[in-house]
């Protein structure tokens, strides 16, 4: 009777820490660091970092989600690359964004435009690509003929290409990116080879070394692009193209961005603000060009979609040679109905809160301290247009039941309005 006692406070004693186990996992909320390197799939953990030591791949019909405050360290040497055939979900938060990043003492002045690893390449497989308050910096390294995009035939599929921060390829895939920063790349941003696509409330900035494009679309591509800022970039904010010959005709609806000094460090006729070339077909409205290399520009041999449509953008050059190049009908530079293209140096000042006009147009750095809201007293506050049509008004709904829908248009001319 004893033994039979001891065996049953025993088994009480196994039930009650197996108990306390579970309740343990359900309430803790210590990071899951780790390592990656090979196919990888399921949750990265809240808080956690995670170390990539050389390419991974996410399979396909599996997912990775990446919870807010993450930090993935990707190696200096191997310079991974992030291959999505399934899914892919970054799901930061302002104060606790997702980060892409690599290890500290190489985030130095020296490695400014980053070839410090690859970039996230989406398989035309994958059907859900989502960024949201998410960080990528320091990557678009070049490839080899050892690369696991080459072997695999994605992006370019040849080595020495340089990667760009993000490319995506599935006509009838959906990728929403917002509330994200890209930043020290060698080359383009992203380029989107087709989708149903948002791309809203981004910065990019100090990218591109002797090229590359923030924003770069091509044939498929119904995209949604506003509220947007591009500082800096070596050569466009937009490059619009329907190369590809992919079904649908590229279509791309781009209002309320702010672009500034853009593509003054790749003096070539595409080097710009707003490229467009290729029968794409381009709608766009209310943004603001300040200080940059021309305006909308297109390819004379291959013009964009004669539907397209541009009205209330707003220019503005601190000095005469850049104003003269904003006006239509020079150098194939398009204006727009009710465009407000500046005429004289100075004039149309958007008066934005903390910005010297007169920074050096070939600057590539980026000062945080500077704020591109507008100030109470804009003229641009009150240029904008809203009575347009927009491809996901009424979302985009992922898998799980999550809808994404592009932002309303403003009144205003420009990502951001009067700070509140």
């Amino acid at each position: 009777m004893k033994k039979y006692f001891k065996l049953i406070a025993v088994f009480a004693a196994v039930l009650g820490l197996a108990s306390c186990e579970k309740a343990n996992i359900d309430v803790d909320t210590r990071p899951a660091d780790g390592s990656a390197l090979g196919e990888v799939s399921g949750v990265w953990a809240k808080g956690s970092t995670q170390v990539i030591k050389g390419d991974i791949i996410i399979p396909e019909g599996q997912s990775l989600t990446i919870e807010e405050g993450v930090t993935i360290i990707m190696d200096t040497v191997a310079k991974p690359e992030i291959i999505v055939k399934g899914n892919l979900y970054a799901f930061g938060t302002a104060e606790n964004p997702v980060k892409f990043t690599i290890s500290e003492p190489y985030r130095t002045d020296a490695n400014k435009f980053g070839k410090l690893w690859g970039g996230i390449l989406a398989a035309p497989s994958c059907k859900e690509l989502v960024l949201d308050y998410t960080i990528l910096e320091y990557g678009g390294s070049t490839t080899s003929d050892a690369s696991t995009s080459v072997k695999m035939g994605l992006y370019k599929s040849k080595p020495g290409e340089n990667l760009p921060a993000i490319w995506f390829s599935n006509v009838n895939g959906k990728l929403i990116v917002q509330h994200s920063i890209f930043r020290h790349f060698q080359e383009d941003c992203t380029y989107i080879d087709g989708g149903k696509i948002i791309f809203s409330n981004n910065e990019f900035y100090t990218n591109g070394l002797t090229g590359g494009d923030a924003m770069n679309f091509k044939s498929g591509s119904l995209a949604d692009v506003a509220y947007n800022m591009v500082y800096g970039m070596n050569s466009n904010a937009l490059k619009l193209s329907n190369a590809g010959d992919r079904t649908p005709q590229a279509y791309i609806i781009a209002y309320n961005n702010t672009m500034v000094v853009t593509g003054w460090r790749r003096p070539t006729a595409k080097g710009g603000s707003v490229w467009l070339e290729s029968t794409v077909r381009a709608d766009l409205y209310n943004n603001l060009f300040a200080n940059t290399r021309f305006g909308v520009k297109r390819d004379p041999k291959k013009p964009e979609d004669n539907r397209s449509v541009y009205s209330n953008n707003w220019y503005y050059g601190f000095d005469q040679a850049t104003v003269d190049q904003f006006q239509p009908g020079k150098n194939d530079v398009v204006g727009g109905v009710n465009d407000i293209i500046v005429k004289k140096a100075g004039d149309n000042d958007p008066k934005f809160v903390n910005y010297p006009m007169n920074t050096s147009m070939t600057q590539a750095d980026y000062n945080k301290a500077w704020d591109f809201h507008l100030q109470g007293n804009s003229p641009a506050l009150m240029k904008g247009v809203t009575n347009f049509k927009r491809h996901f008004k009424d979302g985009l709904v992922l898998e799980n039941g999550t809808r994404y829908s592009s932002p309303e248009p403003a009144t205003y001319v420009g990502a951001y309005g009067a700070k509140l």
